[in-house]
């Protein structure tokens, strides 16, 4: 019995693919590749079409025909309502904070936010104190009995012009916002570097300290003559109600502080006299 000898197909056997002409039998177009270029070609023709289908989707429009996939304007309305979520969640932690303030206020504690701030600028440590226990028990029951005693530190009980007067300036820097009494803006605002210290205008004593929605921490101080001093928007008070300041003593920190009325850091400053407001830039060049 005759045997057939069949070769063995190897990965580089050659195979033509040939395009004739039906008619005339003419090759039109004919390729020779190998199994193995065969399966490299036809693993490229699918990567350039992934490739470019991946392309197409990530950096065109028509990644917005994709079924369940969001186009301009719905991706603009998640933008904006991400932002409407977090300004709205700052504000109710601003609300918060203002109810559990008055509530400290209300229960008799002192609000957490109105602590003073340490002065980094002194060196605490090498102060020595050497007073005697007799000196401090005086000192105590002196500002005891006075504490609240707004004629106490007055230079003179006679009434005196405010030409005579010579006002502090509470701070230094550029008048962003003018006195302007139709419009009840009873002060000036004055613009100066973050964090500088607010000066007392005039010797006095404190009649209030607090927090407001409006104008944030706010420091009054009653001075002679019938004459009150106002500063609203600070960061923080160096003094309480009651305390006795000199003038250009420092009194609190310039801040942003409040909801309303305020745009950045600065110090809104008022001088009141006999129950009417003044214009602050007559007596005091900042």
């Amino acid at each position: 019995m005759a045997k057939t000898d069949k070769k063995k197909t190897s990965w580089r056997d050659k195979f033509k693919f040939a395009v004739t002409n039906d008619t005339t039998f003419e090759e039109v177009w004919r390729i020779r590749l190998t199994r193995y270029n065969s399966f490299l070609l036809i693993f490229f023709v699918i990567f350039f079409i992934v490739g470019a289908t991946a392309s197409l989707i990530a950096f065109t429009n028509l990644r917005e025909f994709i079924p369940g996939y969001p186009d301009v304007t719905m991706r603009r309305n998640i933008l904006l309502n991400a932002i409407r979520l977090d300004s709205l969640e700052r504000e109710l932690a601003l609300r918060d904070h203002y109810f559990e303030n008055l509530s400290s206020i209300i229960s008799g504690d002192r609000p957490a936010s109105s602590m003073a701030l340490r002065d980094t600028t002194m060196n605490y440590n090498s102060i020595s104190f050497r007073t005697s226990p007799e000196d401090s028990a005086l000192r105590a029951q002196i500002e005891t009995e006075g504490r609240y005693d707004i004629s106490q530190g007055q230079v003179a009980v006679y009434e005196t012009s405010l030409a005579s007067l010579h006002f502090f300036p509470p701070v230094r820097g550029i008048v962003s916002g003018k006195f302007d009494q139709s419009k009840k803006h009873y002060g000036t605002d004055i613009v100066t570097s973050p964090r500088a210290q607010v000066d007392a205008a005039l010797a006095g004593t404190v009649i209030f300290t607090g927090w407001t929605r409006e104008t944030g921490y706010v420091i009054e101080v009653q001075h002679s003559n019938n004459i009150v001093s106002v500063y609203k928007h600070n960061s923080s008070l160096l003094k309480e109600t009651g305390d006795l300041v000199r003038t250009g003593e420092a009194i609190a920190i310039v801040g942003d502080s409040g909801e309303i009325y305020t745009s950045g850091p600065h110090l809104h400053f008022e001088i009141w006299y006999k129950g009417s407001p003044l214009d602050p830039e007559k007596y005091v060049i900042f």
